[in-house]
């Protein structure tokens, strides 16, 4: 019989419709291939785009440590065709009945390797970790400007999930606001919290834990579980075990066993639904409010899987056709030594 599962956290329900229940193999769908081409965030195309914020050259490799040069492991630059615009002030007004103000914010890209065909799941784990320093370092640079309020990390892998290019990359945007779905989930703890003087995440860390169904892997620092309401077939979060509000206020050990706990989730994915598509986002505190009890970071990872139709446009319901504890039982049980990385393509590099 279906069900109806209520997410603990902002209150949402979603059908668990176990009468369509999907097996990864039942679900129709592209796989993310590389085709190749002209691409601009290959190494030698640095003056392709935008001059760089930050980037992580290795001294030892021999090459030049020069800005917007090769010779780089991570790089970030601002986005070419950005949503927000770092320049000007927000100039809130009215307009009658409706309020409005200036595009303020950063939209910058991480580019994740030099490597086009690298995968955030064939990158060696050092790789992964200094991808994560990068997200760090470009967070507590940024919230030292008071006008931003939020700032997202999140990735689209597969045109499917929205990428348009195919070159490994992740996408930061500063926003002078909260978005309306981190109020929610901000509201949604801090009401646990207020009743229960405990974090409903770190409550959920130790009863997945204690009923292992839902969990796919864990290390001495995280655990990856498939939610008890996902709004989505195969849904994983990643959740810290130890309580920290915001995810650059991790300390520096941190990093490396999420390295770990990430690239197994991607790898464990790509073998059980064939190298999906996916959105990968990073839920963190507000960047002016980054210490308290009530709110603790995560990484969701979304497949794409099915697609959102009318019913959950007109109902803010989800129907999932795989129950959570089916979803983590195919991920747990993949043995990530048969993975093997895509196979290369071949990528232009523009002639200087």
């Amino acid at each position: 019989m279906p069900e109806l599962r209520k997410d603990p956290i902002v209150g949402r329900w979603v059908i668990i419709s176990t009468d369509r229940a999907k097996r990864p193999t039942d679900f129709m769908r592209d796989r993310v291939t590389m085709k190749g081409g002209f691409c601009p965030f290959c190494n030698g195309n640095e003056d392709k785009t935008p001059p760089e914020i930050l980037a992580y050259r290795p001294s030892q490799n021999g090459t030049s440590n020069k800005a917007n040069s090769p010779g780089w492991s991570v790089r970030v630059v601002p986005n070419k065709f950005p949503a927000l615009g770092i320049e000007g002030n927000m100039n809130r007004q009215a307009e009658g009945m409706f309020d409005k103000m200036n595009g303020v914010g950063a939209h910058e890209v991480i580019i994740e390797s030099p490597d086009h065909n690298m995968t955030l799941a064939s990158m060696p784990e050092k790789r992964i970790e200094d991808v994560l320093w990068a997200y760090r370092d470009r967070i507590v640079d940024l919230r030292q400007d008071k006008r931003f309020k939020y700032i997202l990390i999140f990735k689209n892998h597969g045109e499917a999930a929205g990428a348009s290019l195919e070159h490994p990359h992740g996408q930061l945007i500063a926003l002078p606001i909260l978005p309306k779905h981190v109020r929610e989930e901000l509201e949604g703890a801090k009401q646990y919290y207020v009743y229960k003087e405990r974090c409903v995440f770190c409550d959920l860390v130790r009863q997945e834990l204690e009923d292992p169904i839902r969990v796919i892997a864990e290390n001495d620092d995280f655990v990856t579980l498939a939610p008890y309401a996902p709004r989505f077939p195969f849904e994983t979060w990643i959740l810290p075990k130890r309580h920290e509000s915001a995810f650059e206020n991790s300390s520096s050990h941190i990093f490396e066993n999420l390295a770990k706990s990430l690239k197994q989730l991607l790898m464990k994915a790509d073998l059980v639904l064939d190298r999906p598509a996916y959105n990968l986002v990073i839920h963190s505190s507000p960047v002016q409010e980054p210490f308290n009890e009530h709110y603790h970071w995560h990484i969701e990872f979304m497949p794409k899987l099915t697609k959102t139709a009318g019913f959950e446009w007109g109902t803010g319901f989800y129907i999932n056709p795989t129950p959570p504890e089916e979803a983590a039982r195919f991920l747990r049980e993949a043995d990530v030594s048969e993975f093997t990385p895509p196979p290369p393509v071949k990528v232009e590099v523009a002639q200087r």
